[in-house]
């Protein structure tokens, strides 16, 4: 995802300058290391389940305040440094904003990817 292009690109819907005053962007990456014991990731294996993710997209995107949110989350073999989960959430305030991007990151990490990591 070219997060520069998708915000400018949403900027030039209609409703956008009316509606929004925040936009928020993760930017999943890859790490180097394990979590667990901190070994070195020579790669790791992701399966993104896109039904799932797209049912949280739109059931955080009918949360109050927000305009639009935006999922791209890649699946297959990853090497660290590889962008691996984006999340754009546009809306309203920070009070509506801030929650549903923690949320939704927090639900798909959950719900619907899952990493295996090879170290």
């Amino acid at each position: 995802m070219d997060i520069t292009k998708v915000i400018a690109e949403m900027k030039k819907e209609p409703g956008f300058s009316e509606n929004v005053g925040m936009v928020l962007v993760h930017n999943g990456v890859v790490r180097g290391w394990a979590r667990k014991d901190h070994k070195p990731v020579k790669h790791i294996d992701v399966a993104a389940d896109e039904q799932k993710i797209e049912m949280l997209r739109k059931e955080y995107s009918r949360k109050a305040g927000i305009y639009k949110v935006l999922i791209e989350c890649r699946s297959g073999r990853l090497n660290p440094g590889d962008d691996l989960l984006f999340i754009v959430v546009a809306g309203d305030i920070r009070e509506n904003v801030k929650p549903v991007l923690s949320q939704l990151l927090d639900r798909i990490k959950a719900e619907a990817v899952t990493k295996t990591e090879l170290t």
